[in-house]
């Protein structure tokens, strides 16, 4: 199992092809880890552990990322245009913040999170 600790960390992502790689430090470690209920999250399915979007970089890829954005266009949803699988995306809630897809860490199990809690996406209040 892996360390799920909330010790500050740097960590690498990639899409399933590998033609998209990230890097992003999460200031809460692993222990960020949480789920989305709005339109979107829900039916992409995958958890997410918060980086800061000002330490997000693209190592790899750039030129193959595909956005993402509908309603405030605030939340940007990257994805990769060769096998579809969505890396990261920078939050609605704080667009200082990203979450990054925990099925693309770079040694990571999903199954290590056992239980992700889940955030009220749907009742968003830039939707009021």
């Amino acid at each position: 199992m892996s360390d799920l600790s909330d010790t500050p960390e740097t960590r690498r992502a990639s899409c399933h092809c590998g033609a998209v790689v990230i890097e992003a430090f999460l200031p809460h470690g692993l222990a960020s880890a949480s789920r989305c209920d709005c339109s979107i999250c829900r039916r992409r399915g995958p958890g997410a552990v918060t980086a800061l979007t000002a330490r997000v970089s693209v190592v790899q890829g750039a030129e193959n990322l595909g956005l993402h954005t509908w309603g405030t266009h605030t939340a940007k949803h990257y994805f990769c245009r060769t096998c579809g699988i969505y890396t990261h995306h920078q939050r609605r809630s704080d667009p200082a913040e990203c979450g990054i897809n925990i099925g693309c860490l770079d040694g990571i199990d999903p199954r290590d999170f056992a239980a992700i809690p889940w955030t009220d996406g749907i009742n968003h209040s830039c939707d009021r």
